[in-house]
């Protein structure tokens, strides 16, 4: 068995389209939703829709953070059809549905849908590994909430199907939890060494490198030992000083 997968619906307006996305995940074989902050929900319309998808409806967990909704995943990917300003790495549904495929099974992924107005905001986007396209006429390829969930889905069941090599990892993949953590800390040792951002976008871009890299716990310990190495030593530097 591959990576657990769960399906996240940030700011999500309409309840019909929920019910719809249970249905959806519910033929592919998936059933762990978790809604950001959706407008209405319980709701009679999501019941409606989910055609007899109501036990994935039932167990939906609400939050009211993205953080929330993923601390205890290891991969992160969003779905988007805008063009972004800075640079991303992009993948079809099928290419990511293989990623997740070759993940151990112990690992938990996270497919982001934002709103059927804006799609992901791109204070979303900080916690992706990767973005997602899913390729459509480019005059009209604002697809439906439950289509671009329903697709996903079905490439990471067949992904499921196919024959292939599971990724070797030396330790567990660092959550996004200790990511997050790893991040402030970083962002921290900047103030402290006083580190001149120049650009505005020093911890974005931070973020899509180690992002990329996919850090296991080791190489975040390693990084974290490291920055407080460095903190260490600032403050025996500053204590000799004051002598």
């Amino acid at each position: 068995m591959t990576a657990l997968v769960r399906i996240v619906l940030i700011d999500p307006s309409h309840p019909g389209n929920i019910g719809s996305v249970a249905r959806a995940l519910k033929n592919m074989g998936l059933a762990d939703l978790v809604l950001v902050r959706p407008r209405s929900f319980p709701h009679a319309d999501a019941v409606a829709l989910a055609a007899g998808a109501d036990d994935l409806l039932a167990a939906a967990r609400v939050t009211d953070t993205v953080d929330e909704a993923i601390r205890d995943c290891a991969f992160i990917a969003g779905t988007t059809s805008r063009p972004r300003s800075y640079t991303w790495e992009f993948a079809t549904p099928r290419d990511a549905a293989a990623r997740i495929a070759e993940l151990p099974s112990t690992v938990r992924a996270a497919l982001l849908f934002g709103s059927e107005r804006y799609g992901l905001a791109n204070d979303d986007l900080k916690y992706c590994n990767l973005l997602v396209r899913i390729p459509a006429n480019p005059e009209y390829c604002s697809l439906n909430l439950a289509m671009s969930v329903q697709l996903l889905a079905y490439e990471v069941l067949v992904a499921r199907e196919q024959p292939v090599t599971q990724r070797q990892i030396e330790a567990p993949l660092a959550d996004s939890g200790e990511v997050e953590r790893l991040y402030a800390h970083v962002a921290e040792v900047l103030r402290e060494i006083e580190f001149e951002d120049r650009t505005g976008y020093l911890m974005e871009r931070l973020r899509r490198l180690f992002n990329r890299a996919q850090l296991d716990r080791n190489e975040v310990n390693i990084l974290r030992g490291i920055l407080s190495a460095v903190q260490g030593r600032r403050r025996r530097a500053a204590e000799s000083d004051g002598r």
